[in-house]
């Protein structure tokens, strides 16, 4: 992924592997904000098992740390287990402690889930696995629409859980745990040949705070919401 005006930091830990963009190089303040937000959810996971596990929606902890109330709340918003939020949780987490810290612009790719926060366009290209659309289309992010998550389950891409055939389900949000839980909800909803994509578009439309959502499976695709498709060139080396 090439961002002109932005330096490329590489940050590791655990099954954590962060690819950021920043004016400058922040590898040691990711590390420490990756490694806190981690170690919140991980503490909380040593007390509360069933937050790793459950498929479905767990009820608020109002006294659980934040970051693990905002999982809990987008589990419940998308209709999925709370683990489905985690990856754009923490992009968010450390793409917001970046800001914080004085880096005007950033880019958070946590597994290919993205926080983006940045004062120019922004395309992010839609990797979809085995469909002839991979690669091909992308939306078209105005600055005004950042900083926000862009998101994306696959059923035939990557290790992470996916119920349905989609091969790339992809939701963008102000709040990124949201649209990374319902990226999960919406790829769920998809079945050999297409199956079942309107109702995943519906279910975007219907679920507050939510920009858009794009769903591919084989040769068909769906948009729905406030995003600009733009046709993109190959290439195999990231998202955007």
């Amino acid at each position: 992924m090439i961002q002109p005006g932005l330096v490329a930091t590489q940050v590791r830990l655990m099954e954590s592997d962060l690819q950021i963009f920043a004016p400058e190089p922040v590898d040691s303040e990711a590390l420490t904000l990756l490694s806190a937000v981690r170690s919140r959810i991980e503490t909380y996971i040593a007390s509360h098992p069933d937050f790793l596990r459950s498929l479905v929606p767990l009820a608020p902890d109002p006294v659980a740390p934040a970051v693990v109330r905002r999982m809990l709340a987008a589990g419940r918003q998308a209709g999925v287990g709370p683990m489905a939020a985690v990856a754009g949780v923490v992009a968010e987490a450390v793409g917001q402690g970046l800001l914080r810290r004085g880096h005007g612009e950033v880019i958070v790719e946590n597994g290919g889930d993205l926080y983006l926060a940045r004062s120019v366009p922004c395309t992010v290209a839609v990797y979809a696995g085995r469909s002839p659309l991979s690669g091909r289309v992308g939306i078209r992010l105005a600055p005004e629409q950042m900083p926000c998550g862009v998101c994306t389950s696959s059923a035939s891409i990557g290790h992470s859980l996916s119920l349905g055939k989609s091969d790339a389900a992809m939701v963008v949000a102000p709040d990124a745990g949201l649209a990374d839980a319902l990226a999960t909800r919406l790829g769920n909803e998809i079945r050999e040949g297409g199956r079942g994509m309107d109702r995943a578009l519906e279910l975007a439309r219907k679920t507050n705070g939510v920009t858009g959502a794009v769903v591919i499976a084989a040769d068909r695709l769906g948009v729905w919401g406030n995003l600009e498709l733009v046709r993109v060139e190959m290439d195999p080396g990231g998202d955007g």
